[in-house]
């Protein structure tokens, strides 16, 4: 049993949200059972940014999760090389393996800085780098993709990004780059620009590098995240969707609500996935 305080609300909470996987609607869960998915689920340690790193490494592995995008709070930038090393082993001693880190801020035309993220993220063993860039800074990041071999996924924020409101804003930017400059796809912030989310996942098709999950109650609201399967994401569908496409990378928890507590909160949105995932697999 965990050491991990999860309260009854919490522990009932994830108990419902397998059970209400069975009573989706007929039409989304035929669409989950369409075809198998070749994805995992990973967790955003952003979610745990309270938290330090041992915190951090128990929970995702209370969670059974295997897989963690690593946030700056836990691999810090202005670590040397020899600590990103030592805190790169205390994930993979632990039976975690990093999948990429993130977001990292790449909007200067600086060639200094944005290398010095690259080697960070060769030193923490990162094979992508989630990011928020500026259109300007695009050429400038291909080329160190191509130098170091590290792909990057460019996560969108919404109406009040200035850059990449949603992956389609990015698409029209990378669609003659390396392969290896794609998208990292925050549903709740592309929700909010308008754009049906299934239609958003079709339109990045192979360029989806990662995926970070998150459900609102509001598809308009960014203040109204609940956990996964409380809200009005069409999870099944967007699963589904992932799955028709061959989607082989991750499905990121970020979890941005109750910072001092998400445990419950991510267990719960964690056990709907693992619902729908089961449903699909059958």
């Amino acid at each position: 049993m965990s050491t991990v305080s999860v309260d009854r609300r919490g522990f009932l909470g994830a108990g419902a949200a397998v059970a209400g996987v069975a009573s989706l609607p007929l039409s989304a869960a035929a669409a989950a059972a369409g075809r198998k998915p070749v994805f995992q689920l990973s967790v955003a340690s952003y979610s745990l940014r309270k938290f330090d790193r041992a915190a951090t490494i128990k929970m995702v592995k209370d969670l059974g999760v295997s897989n963690i995008c690593i946030k700056s709070f836990h691999m810090p930038y202005e670590a040397t090389p020899a600590q990103l090393a030592e805190y790169r082993k205390e994930f993979e001693g632990a039976g975690l393996k990093i999948v990429g880190g993130g977001t990292v801020t790449m909007q200067k035309e600086d060639e200094k800085e944005i290398r010095g993220y690259f080697e960070y993220a060769k030193n923490s063993g990162m094979p992508v780098m989630v990011i928020a860039p500026a259109v300007q800074t695009l050429p400038l990041i291909e080329k160190f993709v191509k130098e170091y071999n590290i792909a990057v996924a460019i996560h969108n924020h919404g109406t009040e990004d200035k850059h990449f409101p949603g992956p389609q804003d990015v698409l029209p930017h990378i669609k003659n780059m390396d392969p290896r400059v794609g998208l990292c796809i925050d549903l709740g912030h592309t929700t909010r620009t308008g754009i049906d989310i299934v239609k958003a996942i079709q339109m990045g098709g192979k360029r989806i590098l990662d995926i970070h999950m998150k459900d609102l109650a509001n598809l308009m609201n960014k203040d109204s995240q609940v956990a996964v399967g409380r809200g009005a994401m069409p999870v099944a569908k967007i699963f589904a969707t992932l799955a028709s496409i061959g989607y082989s990378h991750c499905v990121g928890l970020e979890y941005e609500i109750h910072a001092d507590a998400p445990y419950p909160g991510m267990l719960e949105s964690i056990a709907y996935q693992r619902g729908i995932l089961a449903a699909m697999n059958v």
